[in-house]
């Protein structure tokens, strides 16, 4: 358990942060493609506007799973530990990102 951060006031944040994705949740509109009402660049914009909503709510859905599991280790005295290593995962990285999983070190690791 780690002492030197406040650990309601990051329970409370990612909280809020997690009712702010589900608000924000909606359906993905699918495009309809007849060519007899539509131009073809209108339907090329409701394509790239599709795809752009789907690309949104896999990272709301990514954040979400992220939150879930900080929440998770709040709850289990493990918060503000790396997953990785093991290691503090330091309060000003938390402060950025209370879902953080990892330290910077081995977020790095996993990017390259």
């Amino acid at each position: 358990m780690r002492d030197d951060l406040d650990l309601e006031a990051f329970r409370q944040k990612l909280t809020k942060r997690k009712e702010q994705l589900e608000k924000a949740r909606r359906p993905i509109e699918t495009v309809t493609l007849d060519q007899s009402r539509i131009g073809r660049l209108t339907r090329m914009d409701a394509m790239q506007q599709q795809a752009m909503s789907r690309a949104a709510a896999r990272l709301a859905q990514m954040e979400e799973g992220r939150i879930s599991l900080a929440l998770e280790r709040l709850a289990e005295g493990d918060y503000g530990y790396c997953v990785q290593c093991e290691e503090q995962i330091p309060k000003k990285r938390l402060e950025a990102d209370p879902s953080a999983l990892t330290c910077i070190r081995c977020a790095r690791s996993l990017e390259g």
